[in-house]
């Protein structure tokens, strides 16, 4: 459940009713570019990934957004998905976040070619890189640099855009206000809340 207190099953009770709202809401939002607060605001409840409990390092945020907040995550996303799809802007060697792929297909495709140049009798080195951290600290303002650049429809960068920024996060039922936050990487809370909040 998110910040709105309501749970997904009330709202698909309701989805007749509140259809029509919500399609409104959206579609001003995407014409203004601007974001509901509270498509904006998000509970995160930190999850302890390994090493020591006491380092807030050790810990993965998981946010919890309203249902509302979601579905038009959903419909900007799937424009996103589209556009890059249609434009052929992905690679075939893309595996990552690509419909369809995953780290088993990019190791099959990869296992294919060195054994490939290995018939051949070439030689084939290797190195591994582990990116993991790449994904978490990728620069909110070159992303959509690289929207626009890209040719994806502005009422997408736009939403996009505003909505990387919550207006106050929740940690551990505490609600902190937002006045400064690192957009480039996943921790989204100030040093003075880390420890407090995430041991």
């Amino acid at each position: 459940m998110g910040p709105d207190g309501m749970h997904a099953q009330v709202l698909r009770g309701l989805a007749d009713v509140i259809a029509e709202p919500l399609s409104i809401i959206f579609e001003k939002s995407w014409r203004t570019g601007e974001v509901p607060e509270d498509c904006r605001k998000a509970n995160i409840t930190p999850v302890y990934k390994k090493g020591k409990k006491e380092d807030p390092g050790n810990y993965r945020p998981i946010s919890r957004l309203s249902v509302p907040g979601k579905i038009m995550e959903q419909l900007v996303l799937d424009v996103i998905a589209k556009h890059i799809e249609d434009q052929e802007i992905l690679g075939s060697g893309q595996h990552r976040f690509t419909k369809g792929k995953s780290c088993l297909t990019n190791l099959i495709a990869f296992y294919d070619i060195i054994t490939g140049w290995l018939d051949e009798g070439r030689a084939a080195d290797v190195t591994y890189l582990d990116s993991s951290k790449a994904f978490d600290t990728v620069s909110h303002n070159i992303l959509i640099r690289k929207l626009r650049k890209c040719g994806l429809d502005e009422g997408a960068v736009r939403v996009q855009s505003e909505a990387g920024i919550p207006p106050w996060i929740e940690i551990n039922d505490v609600n902190i206000k937002v006045f400064e936050m690192n957009v480039s990487g996943s921790r989204c809370v100030t040093d003075e809340y880390k420890e407090n909040y995430f041991s």
